[in-house]
C-alpha cells in the first residue's frame, strides 16, 4: 500500500477556493439583484393598483400621479389615462443596482369609474346636451 505523502496536496485547497469563491460571490450577488428586481415588480403591481383605485374615485390627475409616485420605486415613470368608464395606470421602472441593462419593470392596473361618479358624469353629460 502507498502512503499519501502530505507535500504533494500542497496548494490544493488555494486553487480550489480561488476558482469557487468568485463563482459563489456571483451567484450570491445574482440573488441579490433578482430578489431587487422582484420587490421593484412588487411596489410597481401596488403604486398601479393604488393609483388606479385614486383614479376610479375621479381624483385629479396630479393628485393620482403624485400618490401612484409615493408607493412606486424611485425614478418610475407613471402614465394615467381614461377610456370611457374605465381608468388605466401604467407603472414602469428600471430595476436598480443594474441600471445599463435594457430591462424594465412594468405594471398595469384597470379600474372602473365608481357608479356613484360615472351617474354624476352622464347626468353632466346629459344637462350639458340639452342646454346646447
Amino acid at each position: 500500500m502507498r502512503r499519501c505523502e502530505r507535500g504533494a496536496d500542497r496548494g490544493f485547497v488555494t486553487a480550489e477556493s480561488a476558482v469557487v469563491l468568485p463563482v459563489l460571490v456571483l451567484f450570491v450577488a445574482s440573488l441579490v439583484w433578482g430578489l431587487l428586481v422582484v420587490a421593484a415588480q412588487i411596489q410597481c403591481v401596488d403604486a398601479a393598483r393604488t393609483g388606479a383605485r385614486a383614479a376610479a374615485r375621479q381624483d385629479p390627475a396630479d393628485a393620482v400621479v403624485e400618490v401612484t409616485r409615493q408607493v412606486a420605486p424611485p425614478g418610475a415613470k407613471v402614465t394615467v389615462s381614461r377610456e370611457e368608464d374605465r381608468v388605466r395606470v401604467v407603472v414602469v421602472a428600471e430595476p436598480p443596482v443594474l441600471h445599463g441593462l435594457p430591462f424594465e419593470v412594468r405594471e398595469e392596473a384597470v379600474a372602473s369609474v365608481e357608479a356613484a361618479e360615472a351617474a354624476q358624469l352622464v347626468q353632466s353629460a346629459e344637462t350639458a346636451g340639452e342646454g346646447a
